[in-house]
């Protein structure tokens, strides 16, 4: 097998030979076919990431076929087109995770490789629409934003949604989802070129987050929100405060522009706001979401493919974050 191993800090990946895999006691292992680059793969090659250990086959996201099975998983598991699962361990309560969660690659190796070893439980059937590279774009961008929109918001049809800083693969996934779902949705960005692609998906409309009176722009176009999407934080956050309706659900799944620096809990109290966290799901949270796909044909928005030896520079246009839509790597080499 071949596999691109992260060594250290600021250090490209590394394309390495190395024995192949033979699966232990309720594993599997999957011959890949394609997988995709998260946020998550550059803050750890940054050293931005907390636990970082090397070296690591970082890649969260993959989906491949079934090629061994190993002892107590039914052999009707071979050959078999999967999706897989991006986390281990989640636990026994839907709430939350559970202290032993952690996604795939790093510490356990990932599917920046030819083949990955999973549980059995990991898999999932590939929806029979989606080709290898769409299927590879979807576990964790799709999972993050099911579970943000639907089991911690609740989102209903015909309720306002916004979703911040479209481009990135959460915030796309998140549209995608909404529009099938039967919301209104609007976005933001900092680029009227994505904003204009969020349009063609289905968006009602967006507006550049870097205008002076942004959040006033939109709040005239769209009126007050339901439901808003962030995975962002930082300064504008107390933006997405003033621009939820009474009772409106603000659901965060990342900070990439760090801690709000202000949030005004009068105005939270007052119009009965729900500040909701969440990050990834469970593996229900993940069958329900596949089967959404499923039923409404929902197709991940590819950006850009790679060979798989060539994934120092997909990360590198991940840093540039000129991206819309996921970068995947192709696995045959």
């Amino acid at each position: 097998m071949q596999a691109l191993v992260f060594t250290g800090v600021g250090q490209p990946l590394r394309c390495e030979q190395r024995p192949d895999l033979v699966p232990r006691e309720g594993h599997v292992v999957v011959e890949l076919k394609a997988a995709a680059l998260n946020r998550r793969d550059y803050w750890i090659t940054r050293g931005l990431y907390p636990g970082i250990q090397t070296p690591a086959v970082l890649g969260s996201d993959g989906a491949g076929i079934v090629g061994q099975v190993g002892r107590g998983v039914p052999s009707s598991w071979c050959d078999r087109h999967v999706v897989l699962y991006p986390g281990l361990g989640w636990g026994e309560h839907p709430s939350a995770q559970g202290p032993e969660f952690r996604m795939l690659g790093m510490p356990d190796d990932g599917t920046l490789a030819t083949v990955v070893a999973v549980p059995v439980g990991s898999l999932f059937s590939r929806p029979t629409h989606l080709d290898w590279q769409q299927a590879a774009a979807l576990p964790v961008a799709g999972l993050t934003a099911w579970r943000a929109l639907f089991p911690q918001a609740r989102l209903q049809p015909e309720q306002r949604v916004l979703i911040t800083g479209i481009g990135g693969g959460v915030a796309i996934c998140g549209l995608q989802f909404a529009v099938a779902a039967g919301a209104e949705v609007w976005v933001t960005s900092s680029s009227a070129r994505k904003i204009q692609h969020a349009l063609s998906l289905g968006a009602r409309g967006g507006v550049n987050y870097q205008t002076d009176g942004w959040a006033t722009q939109l709040r005239d176009r769209s009126g007050p929100l339901d439901v808003i999407l962030d995975g962002a934080g930082g300064k504008g956050y107390g933006q997405l405060i003033e621009l939820a309706t009474r009772g409106g659900r603000i659901v965060s799944y990342g900070a990439t522009a760090g801690r709000p620096p202000d949030v005004n809990l009068h105005k939270v109290f007052w119009k009965q706001l729900h500040l909701i966290g969440s990050t990834l799901g469970s593996p229900d949270d993940f069958a329900a979401m596949l089967d959404f796909v499923e039923q409404h044909h929902v197709r991940p928005v590819v950006d850009q493919v790679f060979p798989l030896d060539d994934a120092n520079r997909a990360l590198h246009r991940m840093a540039e974050s000129s991206q819309f839509g996921k970068l995947v790597l192709n696995c045959n080499i």
